[in-house]
């Protein structure tokens, strides 16, 4: 067996429900996620791309699930939809039972999410969900820190309008201390 069939098989067992977690928070749709993360797959293994570990073959399957709903989302923007279509496709979205508020809040952030535009969407996944740090998701996106700074501002903002209660962490902050010992 090639070295990289067994990096793949071996990705696919060992991290294949992460990455299929991955590209469902991306698509909201568990059709649309299993044939984002078959394409991610064919697209990151097809070059018989030799990885070291697990982790680097998962990293960068990641990245290839990031990189094929950023290209799929700019094929599909290049169509025209109109307002119709997409108000009868939430109306036809199945629901959850009610468990409980919890549940309703995870689809209210499911349906915020897809608000967004992809590459938002894929910023706000990395830096809130994945818990990276701005310069991570930059990285992992190939884009520069302010585009990313940029982006999560948009999307955090289109967030907030949309759901008013929903709180970001803000770990790239550092308090500051002022000379009367306050901290601001």
């Amino acid at each position: 067996m090639n070295d990289w069939r067994g990096m793949l098989d071996a990705v696919v067992r060992e991290r294949g429900r992460a990455l299929f977690g991955y590209a469902y928070v991306l698509t909201g749709d568990r059709d649309a996620a299993e044939d984002l993360l078959q394409d991610a797959l064919v697209r990151a293994f097809r070059s018989g791309r030799r990885c070291s570990s697990v982790d680097a073959a998962h990293a960068y399957a990641k990245r290839a699930i990031t990189t094929a709903f950023i290209d799929a989302a700019r094929r599909a923007s290049s169509r025209p939809v109109s307002a119709g279509d997409l108000t009868d496709w939430v109306s036809r979205a199945p629901l959850a039972p009610d468990h409980g508020s919890r549940v309703d809040a995870v689809l209210d952030l499911q349906s915020a999410l897809l608000i967004l535009a992809p590459r938002e969407r894929a910023c706000v996944v990395l830096r809130y969900m994945d818990d990276m740090t701005v310069a991570g998701v930059a990285d992992t996106l190939g884009l520069a820190q302010g585009t990313v700074k940029r982006y999560l501002s948009d999307a955090v903002a289109t967030l907030r309008r949309t759901m008013p209660g929903l709180e970001f962490g803000d770990g790239d902050t550092v308090p500051v201390v002022t000379r009367d010992g306050g901290v601001r």
